[in-house]
């Protein structure tokens, strides 16, 4: 196709979004709404796992050990856990560390402990476990560095039930977030195709003579091909700013009182300043894509004549 004819085409479409005003706005009120229901059950769905994600953070595994370890076996053992592909951290607590941490809990510590010359607790290591799903393995691995005749490690406190919901809960999310963005997707789809081709419809006098006066399928469908992209990105960035007003305003009403969220792992909410850039592509794309295929094919059968 000439360059001529690319600049008469889109300079239609871009023509076409003004003429036709009353069904492009309704073409764009549609996907603005089906980009909304999407976009805001993704940003739920990116702050449930970053909340989940919160708690699994918090999650370790204590090592106690024996009270005849010595400075390089402990040492050691402190090297050989940092080894281990799924501990994130390793942090050595002392006895009398254990024991000072222990008494600053009780206002009458003093009293309570005088009679204790020396630290009754053990030694210990606290790790944290990069992934909670490899826990089992994980604690296995630790047991297997105590190979030695004279045991090294008196107990391993993993919390093995607390994982196991955890995995359970994110594969439940995951599951369930991919159906509803699916479903939202199949339903907007279907809610896209019938607006435009009720756009389409309104305009099929105009692809008919086009078509009985010589016209390619190609040069009737790039102005509606383009006029839909338009409608489509228009709606992408307006989707765009009412979710960063309606996304802040709601944050910040959850924001009022941390202390639960706080409880429950989540220092803060997913701030929208850090994925504005990636919502507008994911918005403006989405609604290009959508609002130009939705054109084409709803030109398809009036193509036939």
């Amino acid at each position: 196709m000439k360059i001529s004819s690319m600049k008469y085409l889109l300079g239609q479409g871009i023509k076409n979004v003004w003429t036709n005003r009353i069904m492009s706005f309704a073409s764009f009120c549609v996907l603005l709404v089906s980009l909304l229901l999407v976009g805001f059950f993704v940003l739920f769905t990116a702050n449930v796992n970053r909340f989940i994600s919160g708690i699994e953070n918090k999650n370790e595994v204590i090592i106690y050990l024996n009270d005849n370890v010595t400075d390089e076996q402990i040492e050691k053992m402190g090297n050989d856990l940092k080894s281990i592909d799924n501990i994130s951290e390793v942090v050595f607590f002392s006895k009398e560390e254990a024991f000072e941490k222990m008494k600053s809990q009780y206002e009458n510590a003093d009293e309570l402990f005088a009679y204790f010359k020396d630290s009754p607790l053990p030694d210990s290591y606290k790790i944290k476990v990069g992934d909670i799903s490899k826990m089992s393995q994980t604690q296995m691995k630790i047991t297997a560095l105590d190979n030695s005749d004279e045991k090294l490690i008196y107990q391993i406190k993993a919390p093995n039930d607390f994982a196991n919901i955890l995995i359970e809960l994110k594969s439940t999310m995951t599951l369930i977030s991919t159906a509803v963005v699916v479903a939202l997707v199949v339903v907007c789809m279907v809610i896209i195709s019938n607006a435009t081709r009720s756009s389409v419809f309104a305009r099929r006098k105009e692809i008919n003579i086009m078509k009985y006066v010589g016209a390619t399928n190609t040069f009737i469908r790039v102005p509606f091909f383009i006029e839909g992209m338009i409608t489509g990105a228009l709606a992408g960035g307006a989707a765009t700013l009412l979710t960063w007003f309606a996304y802040d305003s709601f944050i910040d009403v959850l924001s009022k009182e941390m202390t639960l969220w706080n409880a429950l792992g989540i220092k803060e909410f997913i701030p929208f300043d850090s994925v504005v850039l990636e919502v507008t592509l994911c918005y403006v794309a989405a609604g290009a894509f959508l609002g130009a295929i939705g054109s084409v094919i709803s030109t398809r059968k009036h193509l036939k004549v």
